[in-house]
């Protein structure tokens, strides 16, 4: 069996000129190019806040008419001309320019929070025996508007990833779960989550149907999140529910990426996450962080704050290490879902340059999440009236907090054939391969180095693959982001390859450096 794989491969790589080789079908048999590079990218991008699950501190015009006490989606839908009002709010508070201006800067993915009645249009049964019940006609046209915006995304080359912010009984007790009450009572009855595993097969069926039936096809939903900052009584509960909704989810769509929720606590849900089945897709545990909230945080300086999240050591870098490299093992990915450069008043107090303050803040949370993350989303991406810029990413941009631009520009011709890169590849991994067996040589044992060679080799070639894809011609490259199902994978390839060993770790390190140093090199040669 072994020989037979063997041969199949050399078959397979006679056709192409480089020793290793990219094979879509292997990462997943249900995505073509394009579907692939948009959802295993690397995703940076922003949260469009208060488009359709709506934050009255963000947009306050959509909440004129609503009813008391004016906080949430329900509150507008049973307020007076509540049709008018959204529907308005939804074809004007988001055009074209937007994406645009996103794709522009570098931007190449947006997070979309979105309700559970805002798919009535589609089922208006899953509104029956909820808050929203009798409401559907003021919903059903949410859906149309949803489909223009992943059509308006993709004109852009920009990715959607749909949050789920709001279900059935509410899964936190904040207004952005669709009402004002603060009872959560999403996790008390079977009824309200078996109703949101219904609502993701609607969900999750008609962006397949816009995917494979739909011409022009629309292939730049990057993933669905199951649930915005749900809070359980206890972790099993949510990871019960997490276990059918995944389930449901893969069997309609093998092939499409899913963000949980990890509850603000990431070793607890990474651990979850190693315990799933195994996937062609991955499962990505989606962490939020903001520093103004507690008094611990509203106490401590902006060069503080910064301090904690650019040392190495301290705790907040810790985690993300820890947590990305367990995840990639498992062939998942941490994702920073929300984050912002919002800082308390007290964080600034004495601060000779509030500005300054503030772009170092966000300039150390953007060089952990590059380290360590396949993405990350700036929570919001405006706010109705200007000025802030620790949570409008506009105002961030105008006002020099946030950069003007990221990810890769090249400023020369990308090279499409992998001579162009051959021979620096050859030196880098000669390179690495010596740290690496250096390294080793202080803890005797038998290794097999030969595998870390072939890994870093694999590594760099699947870099590649992503960085010089011409079938998006504008913004910037796209860097191979989700690492963990690719690097699960390449692994069990070469286990099939080669024959197993306990040494496959070397491969995966190999593997690893390689995919990094490709990115350095790139740069480095083409920006």
């Amino acid at each position: 069996m072994k020989t037979a794989v063997k041969t199949f491969l050399s078959s397979v790589r006679s056709h192409v000129k480089s020793r290793f080789y990219v094979d879509i079908p292997t990462i997943s048999d249900d995505c073509d190019k394009r579907t692939l590079l948009y959802r295993h990218r690397k995703q940076r991008g922003v949260n469009i806040g208060s488009w359709f699950v709506l934050e009255r501190w963000i947009t306050e015009h959509p909440f004129r008419c609503a009813a008391a006490p004016g906080q949430s989606d329900l509150d507008v839908a049973k307020g007076a001309r509540a049709k008018e009002i959204l529907e308005h709010h939804w074809d004007s508070w988001i055009s074209a320019k937007d994406f645009e201006w996103l794709s522009a800067m570098g931007i190449n993915t947006v997070r979309i929070p979105i309700g559970y009645y805002h798919l009535c249009g589609m089922d208006p049964s899953i509104l029956r025996g909820t808050d929203f019940d009798g409401l559907e006609s003021i919903f059903e046209g949410a859906w149309s508007r949803i489909v223009k915006a992943i059509e308006t995304a993709d004109r852009y080359r920009i990715g959607v990833l749909f949050d789920l912010h709001a279900a059935p009984g509410k899964q936190n007790q904040d207004s952005h779960s669709g009402t004002s009450s603060p009872v959560i009572s999403f996790f008390q009855t079977q009824f309200n989550l078996q109703l949101m595993i219904r609502v993701f097969r609607v969900l999750v069926s008609s962006l397949r149907s816009l995917r494979l039936d739909r011409r022009p096809s629309l292939s730049n939903v990057v993933g669905v999140e199951l649930l915005n900052e749900p809070k359980p009584p206890h972790p099993a509960v949510l990871q019960t529910w997490y276990k059918d909704a995944i389930a449901e989810v893969r069997r309609l769509d093998p092939s499409l990426p899913l963000l949980i929720s990890d509850c603000w606590m990431p070793d607890i849900y990474t651990d979850f996450v190693k315990t799933l089945p195994a996937t062609t897709a991955p499962i990505c545990l989606d962490h939020h962080l903001y520093r103004c909230f507690t008094s611990e945080e509203i106490s401590a300086p902006a060069a503080q704050h910064s301090a904690s999240l650019s040392n190495p050591n301290a705790p907040t870098p810790q985690t993300f290490a820890r947590v990305a490299s367990k995840l990639e093992d498992a062939g998942g990915d941490l994702i920073v879902g929300e984050w912002s450069g919002a800082l308390n008043p007290g964080s600034l107090l004495g601060a000779i340059d509030e500005r300054r303050e503030r772009a170092q803040f966000v300039r150390v949370q953007l060089d952990l999440f590059e380290r360590y993350c396949a993405g990350w989303f700036f929570w919001t991406y405006k706010k109705e009236f200007p000025g802030d810029s620790g949570w409008s990413f506009r105002d961030a941009v105008d006002t020099g907090v946030f950069p003007r631009r990221v990810g890769l520009f090249p400023v020369k011709p990308i090279p499409h054939d992998h001579v162009e890169w051959a021979g620096r590849k050859a030196i880098s991994c000669g390179r690495a391969a010596a740290r690496h067996m250096s390294y080793w040589a202080q803890y005797p044992a038998r290794y097999e180095h030969w595998r870390f060679e072939e890994g870093y080799d694999q590594g760099w070639e699947d870099a590649y693959y992503f960085l010089t894809s011409d079938l998006f011609e504008h913004g910037a490259v796209n860097e191979l982001g989700l690492r963990g199902i690719w690097k699960k994978k390449r692994v069990h390839e070469h286990a099939l390859r080669e024959g197993r060993s306990d040494n496959l770790w070397e491969y995966g390190h190999g593997y690893q450096q390689g995919v990094e140093e490709a990115a350095i090199d790139f740069q480095r040669a083409y920006c």
